[in-house]
């Protein structure tokens, strides 16, 4: 139990300085100094930076994905959009570090994408499906932003909504 709240201390310093510094600027000497431990203590646990904010990014956005009522896939997954649109550590990372996301967008699924796809797959009927959710939910997330004017957010929600409607009625074939 010890160790979780040292984690949670530590993570909750990462966030307080890239919320403050952006991840670029933020150091595990930053990190250290607010969580109140040493520096050989956060590389025990954390080679660098990127890797902390890494189970950070874990943390925050798994706690986003635990607040949705999976029960309504459709309403789960455009609230979890718009949660995450809104929530700091993601604007922050989006305005200041946005080739952070890249490895997760181009070369591999991080633990978010995990929680996301064990949560969605037994509303989704298959692991296809719930990736392809993922996929859509994640375009609107990133990209939206691109697309305003003369449309605003809520209107591409309602579209993102109507597409997953559409996408999970009972009469959409199955992917083989």
């Amino acid at each position: 139990m010890v160790a979780i709240r040292h984690n949670d201390r530590v993570l909750d310093a990462a966030r307080e300085c890239v919320l403050a510094y952006g991840v670029r600027r933020t150091t595990l000497t930053d990190v250290a100094r607010r969580a109140g431990v040493s520096r050989m203590t956060l590389y025990r646990g954390w080679p660098d930076v990127r890797s902390l904010v890494g189970d950070l990014m874990t943390r925050e956005w798994t706690a986003v994905l635990g607040e949705l009522d999976l029960s309504d896939p459709v309403r789960a997954i455009v609230a979890g959009v718009r949660a995450m649109r809104a929530h700091p550590l993601w604007r922050k990372i989006v305005e200041a570090d946005p080739e952070l996301l890249l490895p997760y967008l181009l070369d591999r699924r991080g633990g978010t994408h995990e929680a996301i796809l064990a949560a969605l797959e037994p509303a989704a009927g298959s692991p296809a499906r719930a990736r392809a959710l993922l996929l859509v939910a994640q375009s609107f997330l990133i990209s939206a932003p691109t697309m305003l004017g003369p449309v605003t957010l809520d209107e591409l929600d309602a579209e993102l909504t109507l597409l997953l409607e559409r996408y999970l009625s009972p009469s959409t074939p199955e992917s083989p």
